[in-house]
């Protein structure tokens, strides 16, 4: 019973069977990539009252302010990634924690970073509780990345921010790949950075809306 209103597992599954149809619709082909879509329950992410919307591709919001991104974005980002099981990520942003679930089907270790403390302890305990153990969360500002668990083979940032973090590109591999939106405002574009030596080889994808990212990288320090 979710908030007065009963959500069998037939309507779940039938939800969840929509949603996959549609990212399929719309140009997510990884396997690996559905499988964790369909693998993550949703319904455990969102606010209680918004769990009859779990599974419709829409962004929700959560606490202090944040969403949990539309399954579309969360599905493209990740097969953006270009993933492998034994790959370890950062993620930046972890909000509810839903994003790093996903993440956590595909690699070895995720590492997730919070700025809202309240969202990290809230989103640790979640995850916990449903069993993604190879998931590390920690309240900070991402800006500065996860140093001494560097270096990642993938990183992904949940917010918009105005340029490439550089900090977050140190601690990538060579031939790692940073996937994020990029841009201020309503100017904002999915991009994908590839590390060769100490040059980025930048892709741009889609427009996209995403909350700002906070912290440092609004500092003229930053």
């Amino acid at each position: 019973m979710y908030s007065g209103e009963a959500r069998t597992a037939a309507e779940l599954d039938s939800g969840r069977a929509m949603l996959l149809s549609g990212l399929r619709a719309n140009g997510i082909r990884d396997q690996q990539v559905l499988h964790a879509i369909a693998q993550v329950p949703r319904q455990e992410f969102v606010r209680p009252e918004d769990r009859r919307w779990a599974y419709s591709d829409e962004a929700l919001p959560i606490a202090g302010g944040q969403t949990i991104s539309q399954p579309y974005v969360v599905a493209a980002m990740t097969q953006l990634l270009q993933l492998r099981r034994e790959d370890r990520v950062l993620e930046v942003g972890t909000g509810s924690g839903y994003q790093a679930a996903v993440l956590a089907t595909l690699v070895r270790e995720v590492y997730s970073i919070e700025i809202d403390a309240s969202l990290a302890d809230a989103a640790l305990e979640r995850l916990r509780r449903l069993g993604y153990g190879n998931v590390q969360v920690r309240a900070g500002d991402g800006f500065y990345g996860w140093e001494e668990a560097a270096p990642f083979d993938a990183v992904i940032v949940t917010a918009a921010a105005p340029r490439i973090p550089e900090r977050l590109v140190a601690q990538m591999k060579p031939d790692g790949r940073l996937v994020m939106p990029l841009g201020e405002g309503l100017q904002q574009t999915l991009i994908r950075a590839r590390k060769h030596g100490y040059r980025l080889q930048v892709e741009r994808f889609d427009d996209v809306l995403f909350v700002p990212m906070r912290g440092a990288i609004r500092t003229p320090e930053g």
